[in-house]
């Protein structure tokens, strides 16, 4: 089967559409959970799949490390080893490799650097990359990339330079027989031309769709919106645009609105495991004591198992108590929150109102006077 995407609907910049995968199809905009190690952290794919989860993110550097790509291929791929029959998306491990570990050495073929676990010296090249994501199997790849703290821009062209010439080599590595859809990475830090010089070199290799890297790594939230406001408009019309590792709820909403169709974040059940929730009024912490005898649910509209349930009271029980029963609650909860988002907004932008759904929901979420 061939990737296609499906444009629907649009409102100003914001799409509404379907990207057909050969694991099912998916409605965007669209947020994924993370389940970096091919597990949403303490939610099962039966909920997942229930609250209206239609992909998910696997991560293609930790399961390198554990426990082997080339295991999960013998036992018959990602799909069937976490049980979740619907699309998954896999990074490159370039971040991780750049941001979690000992860097010996960033050359223009690769990078080698200490495994975290155990120190072990490794070597991560465009072509290892897309041999791990083809043994893993996921329907959605990743181009192996450089992903640099936007400041130094000598050291940001360097990284888009590596960027374009990695790209060019997992074009050429990777098998296109409609099997896994290979994506782009933009980069470019927060340098206007550099990121149009990076959407437009890499539309010259054909992907089947395109990600913005780069971005929620310290920049302000404004840095982050300005260049997204340079990026899309040089990305094409009729592929998916995906925004690498964002999902705090009012950026979500601001980049649906410029244009953009696919996210994730690990965001909702890392937050979850401190106790804190996702809410239309914001984000509140359950620890504070004034939910100590609170009897109404997080979220008196909200239809997941959690809100239908359970009190804050009973809640921040768990939290203080350190219950795990804490941990399944709130993460599902808070990614119950996010699907529903989204799926707010597409509604929204098919009808033709979400900046008005936007308006509104900003107002309310972040408390605007």
């Amino acid at each position: 089967m061939t990737f296609t995407f499906e444009l629907l609907a649009t409102d100003g910049k914001a799409r509404a559409g379907i990207f057909h995968t050969p694991h099912g199809s998916i409605p965007t905009p669209v947020f994924s959970p993370v389940g970096t190690l091919a597990t949403v952290k303490a939610i099962p794919p039966r909920d997942l799949h229930e609250m209206g989860a239609s992909l998910v993110l696997a991560n293609t550097y930790h399961l390198h490390l554990r426990p082997g790509d080339e295991i999960i291929r013998d036992l018959g791929g990602l799909h069937r080893f976490m049980a979740w029959p619907g699309p998954i998306l896999t990074d490159s491990g370039g971040f991780q490799v750049f941001s979690l570990t000992e860097i010996n050495k960033i050359d223009d073929d690769g990078v080698t650097f200490r495994n975290h676990i155990n120190g072990s010296k490794l070597r991560f090249t465009p072509e290892v990359s897309m041999r791990i994501q083809e043994n893993l199997g996921a329907d959605i790849i990743m181009c192996f990339d450089q992903c640099p703290i936007p400041t130094d821009r000598t050291i940001v062209e360097q990284a888009v330079r590596r960027t374009h010439d990695w790209a060019t080599l997992c074009r050429q590595a990777h098998p296109d027989d409609g099997v896994q859809a290979l994506f782009g990475i933009v980069q470019g830090g927060i340098f206007p031309d550099l990121r149009e010089q990076s959407a437009t070199f890499l539309q010259t290799l054909g992907f089947p769709g395109y990600a913005i890297g780069g971005l929620a790594v310290g920049e302000t939230k404004q840095a982050m919106y300005d260049t997204l406001d340079i990026t899309l408009p040089a990305l094409p019309d009729d592929k998916p645009r995906y925004l690498m590792g964002v999902g705090e709820a009012d950026d979500l909403a601001q980049a649906v609105l410029r244009g953009v169709d696919i996210f994730d974040c690990v965001m909702p059940t890392r937050v979850a495991r401190h106790g804190a929730a996702l809410t239309p009024d914001g984000r509140i912490n359950l620890s504070n004591l004034v939910y100590a005898r609170d009897d109404s649910p997080l979220q008196p509209d909200c239809t997941c198992y959690c809100c239908q349930n359970f009190s804050k009271a009973y809640l921040r029980h768990l939290v203080r108590s350190k219950e795990l029963l804490a941990h399944y609650l709130l993460s599902l909860h808070n990614i119950h929150f996010l699907i529903q988002h989204m799926q707010q907004m597409r509604s929204a932008i098919v009808e033709g109102k979400l900046q008005a759904y936007v308006d509104s929901f900003l107002q309310r979420y972040l408390q605007l006077a």
